[in-house]
């Protein structure tokens, strides 16, 4: 998902445009068009994973990668880069982690999880359901509940490991997926630190727009336009595709708010474009019905009782910043730390090409805490 700066500096156009490309994914016209990859309508088959090493970040000969497949309660086959630090003797502390909402394992998760395998920790790097490499029908749909389980699916794997001390387990969420990872640490008690980077609440945005500019008779008009959206869409399976959801290059102009840019400049070019990922698919995003949920069964509503230790890292310039500093109120966690990153906007987080991950910082906080 996109916007720029927070709150206190949202510009009037910017919000517009904002509320505009947010509805774009939740309420546009059906594309008689198939998901780009399919998995047979069977979520549970063997899948067909890439051997080589095809992310946007180079291996490191610092850890050993495979790639790994594990189920979810709902029985859908989930795939992951699973790294383990090379040499690594006896049971490690292990870190699951996803997202961008919308990216691929290939991208910003394997990269942060390469790099926490690098610093001591077992990691997984996993695709959520319906997306990228994982199972699922139809293709790049999306569920609060079912995104949620992904993490926990992800720690039953951890646990299983021999070499992963199942009671030293964190979880840690990029954009969209940081919401899901609080969701699942509220949940999931096994889960003893949790960490988020630049994070989102999918459900938050997808039901009141940035900054919570869309009221209830505009959320009844897109929620009218999102379920007649299903009459065409149950004809493909509902696996119409909406719209490609980022810019083109040659689309940008002075205009434009520099969230939207910047997410152009990161999935549509060599930066951090991946085929696998919904939102560098020039061809369409999300499947048109994909948000329904996310409009209606809003995540973090038991954030109080959140008990296990919490890190939310965000950029100062993010049009995001507000998710992270509201969530962060609402959290009930009496170890909990929001970092803000000088000077890093939203996308400065999803890779290390402006030097702004804060790597020492998540491995201080799941060394002290996955213990």
């Amino acid at each position: 998902m996109n916007l720029q700066l927070s709150r206190r500096r949202f510009t009037q156009s910017a919000l517009a445009t904002f509320t505009a490309a947010i509805m774009a994914t939740a309420a546009v016209p059906a594309l008689a068009q198939p998901a780009a990859t399919t998995h047979q309508g069977n979520p549970t088959m063997n899948l067909p994973l890439t051997q080589e090493w095809d992310k946007i970040f180079p291996q490191s000969n610092k850890v050993d990668h495979r790639k790994v497949t594990f189920k979810n309660r709902y029985g859908i086959t989930l795939a992951a880069d699973l790294y383990t630090p090379k040499n690594a003797r006896g049971k490690l502390p292990a870190i699951a982690v996803s997202g961008p909402f919308g990216a691929v394992k290939e991208q910003s998760s394997g990269l942060y999880a390469q790099t926490l395998a690098e610093r001591g920790f077992i990691t997984l790097a996993f695709d959520g359901s319906f997306t990228g490499e994982s199972g699922g029908e139809p293709r790049n749909m999306a569920s609060p509940d079912i995104n949620t389980e992904d993490f926990s699916a992800a720690v039953d794997f951890l646990g299983s490991l021999d070499n992963v001390n199942r009671d030293e387990i964190g979880i840690l969420g990029i954009c969209g997926w940081g919401g899901f990872a609080l969701n699942a640490a509220i949940s999931d008690t096994r889960i003893k630190a949790v960490a988020t980077s630049t994070m989102y609440d999918m459900t938050r945005v997808n039901a009141k727009g940035y900054n919570d500019s869309v009221d209830a008779d505009a959320r009844y008009k897109m929620k009218q336009e999102m379920n007649n959206n299903r009459w065409e869409a149950s004809k493909n399976g509902y696996a119409t595709l909406s719209p490609r959801n980022n810019l083109t290059a040659d689309q940008i102009n002075s205009e434009t708010p520099k969230f939207m840019a910047d997410y152009s400049e990161f999935y549509t070019t060599k930066r951090g474009f991946h085929p696998r990922a919904a939102n560098s698919n020039p061809n369409g995003s999300w499947a048109t019905t994909a948000m329904i949920s996310m409009v209606n069964m809003p995540i973090l509503q038991y954030a109080a009782e959140m008990r296990a230790p919490v890190l939310m890292v965000h950029g100062e310039k993010a049009h995001s910043r507000y998710f992270s500093e509201d969530a962060f109120k609402a959290l009930g966690s009496k170890n909990k730390e929001l970092y803000i990153v000088p000077g890093a906007y939203h996308t400065d987080l999803y890779d290390n090409t402006t030097g702004k991950i804060p790597f020492d910082k998540f491995e201080q906080f799941f060394k002290a805490n996955l213990k």
